[in-house]
């Protein structure tokens, strides 16, 4: 009988900790506000249960959105036949920012909690360092070969710009529309992957 309740409330714990990160994944999908209590109330617990099962809601959407996102492979399959890196990081750069916006409410609290705790953010699930490094993999042969402090530079430079920090910079404190936000952070994306290139010109160019 013992055994049988310990087996009974450890299912009830597992159902609860289950509905509570998949509360947390659906209303990451939305691009809303997530906070503990908006999840606990989807979850239909309360958000001290919520908070018994995690300690805070970083680690909560942590793993609520582990699989959720998608290789940068998959990502840049559009230029996958692609040499080109000026237009490949384009394509990376939209692709993210656009990402960014469709689930901006959970990537707001995991750069708030990063902020917080920087500690953490080696845990912060994200696509950009993966993107920028198979948007550049023509460039491994190239200038990775001839000058790869060059490339590195390249790559931290380009990890600024194609962020969702940037985005929000110029949504927020700059009040440009997310289409205009956009299209001026490719443009300076595809500005500093052309003026890193060997001979300053797209392959193929004149």
């Amino acid at each position: 009988m013992t055994s049988q309740s310990t087996m009974g409330r450890a299912n009830q714990k597992l159902r609860t900790r289950t509905a509570i990160v998949q509360a947390a994944a659906e209303l990451s999908r939305t691009g809303r506000e997530v906070t503990m209590p908006e999840v606990a109330k989807a979850a239909l617990v309360s958000e001290a249960t919520a908070y018994r099962y995690f300690p805070d809601l970083a680690s909560l959407l942590q793993e609520a959105i582990a699989g959720q996102l998608p290789s940068a492979e998959e990502a840049l399959q559009p230029v996958a036949g692609s040499v080109d890196p000026v237009e490949r990081v384009a394509a990376a750069t939209e692709f993210l920012l656009r990402h960014v916006l469709t689930r901006q409410g959970v990537v707001r609290a995991m750069i708030a909690a990063t902020v917080i705790r920087p500690g953490g953010a080696a845990a912060r699930p994200g696509l950009r360092f993966g993107l920028i490094d198979h948007a550049l993999a023509p460039l491994d042969g190239t200038l990775g070969v001839a000058d790869p402090a060059a490339l590195t530079q390249l790559k931290q430079d380009l990890a600024v710009v194609v962020s969702a920090e940037a985005l929000f910079v110029l949504t927020d404190l700059q009040g440009l529309d997310p289409e205009a936000a956009i299209s001026s952070l490719v443009h300076t994306a595809t500005t500093l992957t052309r003026a890193a290139l060997p001979d300053r010109r797209r392959p193929g160019g004149g």
